[in-house]
């Protein structure tokens, strides 16, 4: 289906087919029989005019019918198999790459905004209903109508001549058909994933579009999308539609003008009545396989576009080989001199960053926004890789670690965070079938989440997707954070992790800290604001990308604002003491990034006072 360049390793999808090699040939075997049991309709025709009718033998006319019969049993049966085994094929392949189609679309969207407008897993689906359904079918009957005009041209070589030339017409229609719809039918789909994903992002900002009156034009913007694709489809469809009938109704009159020229030559008596009529039926068999790939044009269309977008995904994307399996990680950080940029982007978005971490230690990363700390905090866990330098867990860089098992010992909560469909035991449990009631709950005491959690409808099964309960912001925010927390990971990255918390969620976030150092794991806040660092005792500062300053809290801070003020360090004894450890919020410093000195260097907020909100734009 694709193209594909020399030399270049093939993909997944091309290797999955190969494997199906074997069954593509007994498709083909399959077909072979089932064509050649089709000419059972004209040799009975021909023995009804020729044998029966001259010499008046019901005994013949029985045993020709009997075995007509039986041989359309038999061409039944190899049609039906051969559906079943196209069939399995598509639902093969999808088996085989599902996992690998699921795993492109998710690191798509770790790498951003860029691809979403292409599903990988619709287009799997749509090779799949492909190989379901009847296009193949005809695809494997082509081939035999050279095999439908030879006969033809056995009976005659003047319905032979008029066959071929009825074929030669219907192939240059056919291809016809592909160079003036197939870059309409191409174009209207990417239109109509363009308009769907502008509906998928209307839906989720509801809120902000009916507060704001934007309904109207959002509705246009999704209208003008929506209406090309249509327009596009209208036009394709209108241009495959009419050479559909074309074909059609050409065929029909070639199949009779085969039937009159027969009965001319009967007439003279060259061939005789059944020959005539087993022409015609054959002329139509031999045409019938074109005209069905013709109406089935627009899903070989496609479904050819399925395959080289798949393609494309594949090697955008590399299977990464599985890694050797490292000894569980401590939590040491080793960011050595990277360089990074958003995935497919050219420009780095951080640049020259160099800094250690040793279990137990808790770092504070600040700066404006879009100073790149989500960046960091992405590339801090492996979903990014930098572009130059590297970023080190225990002494491996993420590609020698096995992703699977370091997940268990890597806890993130992102900036822009979501739970799943499922209840809040599934969500902080990440999901595990074998799912651990008891490091449930330690997570969620940890996050001190536990009693908010025993509050709702169904405790810990209360859902939390489309048909559960409405949960809040900072709700969803600590658990999350409880989600990161589960399993006591080694390393500990939260992004903008009080976004949304109120002066309770603040305490048990610095709680949550408090805690995972004490435990000895490495824990690293991204934030705007001051309540986020009262447990850390590092700082890493950033400007545009740059690394400022890094080293302890008290001394970062003393840097940037030019005067020995700012929180005081946790005490010693908040550390090593117990999980349920908290800081009131009388005592939480109100803002990092607050007017003075700061905000001339460039840490200022969005507004230079304390307490505002962050913004979510950090890239």
């Amino acid at each position: 289906m694709g193209k594909r360049l020399k030399n270049q390793k093939p993909t997944e999808i091309a290797l999955a087919l190969r494997r199906y090699r074997r069954a593509f040939v007994g498709v083909g075997i399959f077909s072979a029989f089932i064509n050649i049991l089709m000419l059972t309709g004209p040799i009975y025709m021909l023995q009804i005019y020729d044998r029966v009718l001259t010499s008046k033998s019901m005994s013949t006319l029985v045993v020709l019918s009997v075995l007509m019969l039986g041989l359309y049993f038999v061409m039944g049966l190899l049609e039906m198999v051969r559906s079943r085994i196209l069939v399995r094929i598509g639902n093969q392949l999808q088996n085989d790459l599902n996992g690998r189609t699921f795993g492109v679309w998710l690191r798509q969207g770790a790498y951003g905004k860029q691809g979403m407008r292409v599903r990988p897993l619709d287009d799997l689906g749509t090779l799949k209903s492909f190989l379901s359904g009847p296009a193949p079918g005809a695809i494997f009957d082509i081939p035999w109508t050279p095999v439908f005009i030879a006969v033809i041209w056995y009976l005659h070589w003047t319905l032979g001549v008029m066959a071929l030339i009825g074929a030669v017409i219907i192939f240059i229609v056919a291809l016809m058909n592909e160079l003036t719809t197939r870059k309409a039918l191409t174009e209207s789909r990417g239109h109509m994933m363009q308009s769907r994903q502008i509906a998928d992002n209307s839906h989720r900002q509801s809120d902000s579009i009916t507060a704001m009156g934007m309904e109207q034009n959002v509705l246009a913007r999704w209208s003008t999308s929506n209406d090309e694709a249509g327009r596009l489809l209208t036009q394709g469809s209108d241009r495959a539609g009419s050479f559909t009938a074309s074909t059609k109704a050409f065929r029909m009159a070639l199949q009779s003008g085969v039937l009159g020229a027969g009965g001319a030559l009967a007439v003279l008596q060259i061939i005789t009545p059944g020959a005539m009529i087993a022409a015609s039926i054959i002329m139509g068999r031999a045409l019938a396989p074109i005209q069905m790939a013709l109406g089935q044009w627009k899903s070989v269309v496609a479904a050819r576009a399925a395959y080289e977008r798949l393609e494309t995904f594949f090697r955008a994307v590399p299977e990464t080989p599985e890694a050797l399996q490292l000894p569980d990680p401590t939590g040491k950080i080793s960011v050595d001199h990277i360089f990074a940029a958003v995935p497919g982007g050219k420009t780095a978005v951080l640049q020259d960053l160099n800094f250690e971490l040793k279990p137990g230690q808790g770092l504070g990363v600040i700066g404006p926004s879009a100073s790149g700390k989500s960046t960091l905090a992405r590339l801090l866990v492996g979903v990014w890789m930098p572009s130059r330098g590297s970023v080190r867990l225990d002494g491996a860089s993420f590609d020698q670690w096995n992703r699977d098992a370091l997940g268990r010992h890597i806890g993130y909560l992102p900036q822009d965070v979501a739970l799943l469909d499922g209840t809040i035991a599934e969500n902080i449990g990440r999901f595990s079938p074998q799912l651990d009631d008891q490091a449930v709950v330690e997570a969620a005491e940890r996050a001190c989440v536990h009693d908010m959690i025993l509050q709702l409808p169904n405790g810990y099964d209360t859902p939390v997707g489309t048909d559960g309960v409405v949960l809040s912001g900072g709700q969803v925010q600590r658990i999350a954070l409880a989600r990161a927390l589960y399993g006591d990971p080694a390393l500990v990255v939260l992004d903008e992790p009080n976004a949304n918390l109120d002066a309770e969620g603040d305490a048990a976030l610095t709680s949550a800290i408090l805690g995972c150092r004490k435990r000895g794991k490495t824990v690293i806040v991204m934030t705007h604001r001051q309540s986020a660092i009262v447990a850390v005792d590092m700082l890493l500062a950033l400007k545009e990308g740059r690394q400022v300053d890094f080293g302890p809290k008290a001394k970062v801070l003393e840097t940037i604002t030019g005067k020995p003020s700012g929180p005081r360090p946790v005490p010693a004894a908040r550390i090593t003491g117990n999980d349920s450890s908290t800081v009131r919020p009388s005592q939480r410093p109100r803002s990092i990034v607050g007017g003075g000195t700061a905000a001339s260097r460039g840490f200022a907020g969005p507004t230079g006072r304390s307490g505002n909100p962050p913004t979510k734009k950090d890239n």
